[in-house]
């Protein structure tokens, strides 16, 4: 309740010290909590100053009511500076006239380099997810051809056509 008027106070946060639990007062000021005997209770508030409360340990009975009384404080808050937002002509120019220092951006470049990537594709090992994908893949192609033979390439215009060009382009000459 506030000390000049006795009025309830919403939103007070009631925290018992020592342990993570508390709670929140309701739109009258009213609330409940379980604490021991000897608990410390504090309640606070942005709008008050915070109090501390000691649970007496020769409390009779379970139960114990409590009326805090919390004065009022004023909270002082850093200074917000608003701005408008720039206009896309400026949001342009800014963005044009940024500077990327070189090393940021050779280290950028190094990174997303393809053999950069090839590298580390060939010494990552795959995960959980892709190793399922890849074992679910290969029994779907098993299963297509299921009680017979699979294809064979010998078989295939396509391959010998490669094969004959590639015959032609001299790929099969031993080098020297």
């Amino acid at each position: 309740m506030t000390a000049d008027s006795l009025v309830g106070i919403p939103a007070v946060s009631i925290i018992i010290k020592g342990q993570n639990r508390g709670t929140l007062s309701n739109n009258q000021g009213v609330f409940s909590i379980v604490v021991l005997k000897g608990d410390e209770v504090e309640f606070s508030h942005v709008s008050y100053q915070s109090k501390k409360v000691v649970i007496p340990r020769e409390l009779v009975g379970n139960q114990y009511g409590i009326v805090q009384l919390m004065v009022a404080d004023t909270i002082y808050l850093p200074a917000t500076i608003l701005k408008p937002r720039p206009t896309p002509e400026q949001f342009a120019r800014d963005f044009a006239t940024v500077s990327v220092p070189d090393d940021a951006y050779e280290i950028a470049r190094k990174n997303t380099s393809a053999t950069t990537r090839r590298l580390l594709l060939q010494s990552t090992p795959g995960d959980g997810s892709e190793a399922t994908r890849m074992q679910m893949n290969n029994i779907a192609n098993r299963a297509v051809y299921q009680g017979q033979a699979p294809p064979m390439n010998i078989f295939n215009p396509v391959a010998w056509a490669a094969f004959i060009q590639s015959w032609k382009r001299g790929d099969f000459k031993r080098k020297k």
